[in-house]
């Protein structure tokens, strides 16, 4: 991609004050015409939201775009909406023994709410205060005992697939552990064996950036130097013995291919965990783990990895991303990194998606790295830019996304092709929504010289 070198946040106000006025009207509109008997909102069709029955792990998104949207615009009406529909609709989410989304659903939830009271954005009440925290640690602590015990001490949060199953999008779901742990609660489990949860999210992360994450030192035959940073949406292990035998797929082209809404997970997740564990001497009256050094280098060797193949092999000249690096068509567009990404070709679809979670994540680590990281904090504004403008940004008032080309699985066919289009376009995902206006709200911190966190109230950089 090429990145725009003289590009700042501040340049980008005015499209993120366009972004949030068009948000705000799309989220209260859903809100009038979905009722929560409908399920959970996950993907347009035709423009419209519709549910798909996988797992509900899109209704925090939902209620959490209400929530970024009040914390940029003030607009009272969108938090009266969340907090209401928090209440009334998100307690399954807390003791869901099903999932690995405790992240997706709850911090976007009640943890942007705990954030808005410790920032002073909402009037300070205390039991209204316990109640999010409470519903964090519940989660947090449901979350963690969903586990796979490997060898050498390693460890994951298995998916919803089974507990052979390790997930790269698990990766920023740890926030919950994360969060739960500063709460100072823990998983209790036989024998009133106390687990703590900052350790489970840690252990989860180190056995992700070993199974996950390819650096090109010849894990496999595609495991060459020019592909360090290739991810795999899944690590497959036996259960009973430990022992990782083989990558694996389930909405990328191929285990040997890179699912960019996956690696984009993972460039968003660890530079985010990096910044918790940075912070946790403040946040945490435990002791840190004695390998916490060693821990942060193996995330940094994984975020630089991922983040450097986004640049360099997944986007397209705009620094817009296809669904898949192998997708099998994708080479009927000839060059397709030397000029903007197409979403109206007729081949292999975008992913605008996947391109709003990686932005977030370049600039985080950038944001980390200082004066070492300006490229990957440059490559985030560079694509920010481009999605916070048409085709990207959906300025229609009938159509009820936000982000325009999302897509969901590919591989399953579930994604909507207009007529006369020959791949899906034109549609928009909870989950991009989401990580556009979230992405909206970190340019406006940065701009306004602040930064923004999972875990803390707003801090000045």
């Amino acid at each position: 991609m090429n990145s725009n070198q003289t590009l700042n946040a501040k340049d980008l106000l005015p499209a993120v004050q366009r972004t949030l006025d068009l948000a705000s009207q799309k989220t209260l509109s859903l809100d009038r015409r979905w009722k929560p008997s409908d399920g959970t909102p996950v993907i347009t069709v035709a423009g419209r939201y519709t549910a798909r029955s996988w797992t509900q792990w899109t209704q925090g998104f939902q209620y959490g775009n209400a929530i970024l949207c009040f914390d940029l615009t003030g607009n009272k009406d969108l938090l009266a909406m969340a907090q209401r529909h928090v209440i009334a609709d998100m307690a399954d989410h807390l003791t869901h023994t099903g999932v690995h989304d405790h992240g997706f659903n709850n911090i976007s939830t009640y943890g942007n709410l705990r954030r808005l009271m410790l920032e002073g954005r909402i009037p300070a009440n205390e039991w209204e205060l316990h109640f999010y925290e409470l519903a964090l640690k519940v989660s947090g602590a449901v979350q963690a005992a969903r586990w796979t015990s490997l060898q050498d001490g390693l460890g994951y949060i298995y998916s919803f697939n089974g507990s052979q199953s390790l997930f790269i999008d698990t990766i920023r779901t740890l926030r919950i552990c994360c969060m739960a742990h500063i709460l100072g609660h823990s998983l209790q489990t036989e024998q009133d064996e106390r687990i703590n949860l900052l350790d489970r999210a840690l252990v989860h992360a180190k056995t992700s950036a070993r199974y996950n994450i390819y650096y090109g030192e010849g894990r496999d035959h595609y495991d060459v130097p020019k592909l360090r940073g290739r991810t795999v949406h899944e690590a497959l292990f036996n259960p009973a013995s430990g022992v990782f035998r083989a990558p694996s797929s389930q909405q990328g082209y191929s285990p040997f291919t890179t699912w960019t809404r996956g690696l984009a997970w993972s460039m968003l997740g660890f530079p985010e965990l990096m910044e918790f564990c940075w912070q946790c001497r403040t946040l945490s009256k435990e002791a840190l783990p004695p390998d916490l050094l060693e821990t942060l280098a193996l995330f940094e060797k994984a975020a630089r990895a991922c983040c450097d193949f986004y640049i360099e092999q997944a986007s397209a000249l705009d620094g817009i991303c296809y669904w898949d690096t192998g997708a099998p068509d994708l080479y009927r567009l000839g060059d397709w990194q030397a000029k903007p990404a197409d979403p109206d070709n007729d081949y292999e679809p975008v992913d605008a998606s996947a391109s709003a979670i990686a932005a977030q994540g370049l600039i985080r680590l950038g944001h980390i790295l200082g004066k070492a990281g300006e490229a990957y904090t440059q490559a985030g504004l560079t694509i920010a830019e481009r999605l916070l403008q048409e085709p990207y940004l959906s300025t229609k008032p009938d159509h009820e996304g936000l982000l325009l080309h999302s897509i969901y699985h590919r591989p399953n066919g579930w994604d909507y092709i207009p007529p006369g289009a020959k791949v899906p376009c034109g549609e928009s995902s909870m989950w991009g929504d989401y990580h556009l206006l979230e992405l909206c709200l970190l340019i406006s911190r940065i701009a306004n010289s602040c930064y923004y966190t999972f875990f803390g109230a707003g801090h000045d950089k």
